[in-house]
């Protein structure tokens, strides 16, 4: 079991939440990519293995963007795997627009929070920052 897998089946031990078949197997696809991948892609590669209805696979999705196990690409409308221990407010992913990679990165929250809260007397509570641009392979 991948170290996602497990920490999200421990993740919703602890605060009661169901580990049903399908929201793993949903994670699992996801996590299996290289990059980004749409519903109807995981819908696709979950009809492969058995009859699964598109609610079911829409509301697994629902689940772990709501927990931070993955985040939604909203200029893609895909999905990729959180790396960074789901517990962060914000969300920094570099797109190839060539080969498609898509990689979710780390930038320290507090500079964008500090740097946001001074310019606009703004509170930041949470962001999505896509980066569209070429990866090392492609430029």
């Amino acid at each position: 079991m991948s170290k996602i897998i497990e920490n999200a089946f421990k993740y919703c031990v602890i605060n009661k939440y169901r580990f049903t078949e399908p929201r793993k197997k949903v994670l699992e696809i996801i996590l299996e990519q290289n990059k980004k991948i749409g519903a109807y892609d995981i819908l696709k590669q979950l009809s492969h293995e058995r009859n699964i209805n598109p609610p079911t696979v829409y509301r697994s999705i629902e689940f772990w963007l709501k927990h931070g196990f993955i985040h939604r690409i909203e200029s893609l409308n895909s999905y990729i795997v959180c790396n960074n221990n789901h517990d962060h407010k914000g969300t920094q992913i570099v797109i190839c627009d060539k080969c498609g990679i898509t990689k979710e990165v780390c930038i320290e929250e507090s500079i964008i929070s500090k740097k946001i809260n001074k310019l606009e007397d703004f509170k930041v509570e949470t962001w999505n920052m896509e980066i569209h641009g070429l990866c090392a392979h492609c430029k």
